[in-house]
């Protein structure tokens, strides 16, 4: 699985006009579901992206957590993060898990987010969404499950 992180102050995603979720400060995270992925990957992120000290503490420093802050989670599947741009000009997709294995596991990864008591808002897997933000930083972190 692959994340990118976004610190906000405020986050939003829009499908066909309508406001789906929104948060106020915290976390945007555009979640990427590959090939192979499954419950495993779920938990490493989550207890990575909960505990991640990008917040700041009263000198400044970028030493608290999610859970520290008491911050949100605006969760939106991306599976564009598996773009391949090694061959040609169009990126290819093949290493991004289809809808079927994809959508069940970005559900378990927001349930885990807010097993944490964090609040969680999310997309809706599949739609054509706009998604507005205020990075706040700009902070803005890749992780890929693999690598962790």
């Amino acid at each position: 699985m692959r994340a990118l992180l976004q610190r906000v102050s405020l986050a939003s995603v829009t499908v066909e006009g309508e406001v789906v979720g929104k948060i106020g400060g915290g976390l945007l995270i555009l979640l990427g579901v590959g090939q192979g992925d499954g419950e495993a990957q779920v938990k490493t992120l989550v207890e990575k992206i909960v505990n991640l000290r990008i917040f700041g503490d009263a000198e400044g420093k970028m030493n608290r957590s999610l859970l520290d802050v008491k911050g949100e989670a605006l969760v939106v599947s991306q599976f564009t993060l598996y773009a391949d741009t090694h061959k040609g000009r169009r990126p290819s997709y093949t290493n991004a898990a289809p809808p079927a294995i994809a959508e069940p596991l970005v559900e378990r990864f927001k349930e885990g987010v807010a097993g944490y008591d964090v609040k969680v808002a999310g997309g809706i897997f599949g739609a054509h969404m706009q998604v507005q933000l205020c990075n706040d930083g700009p902070v803005t972190i890749w992780l890929d499950s693999a690598e962790l």
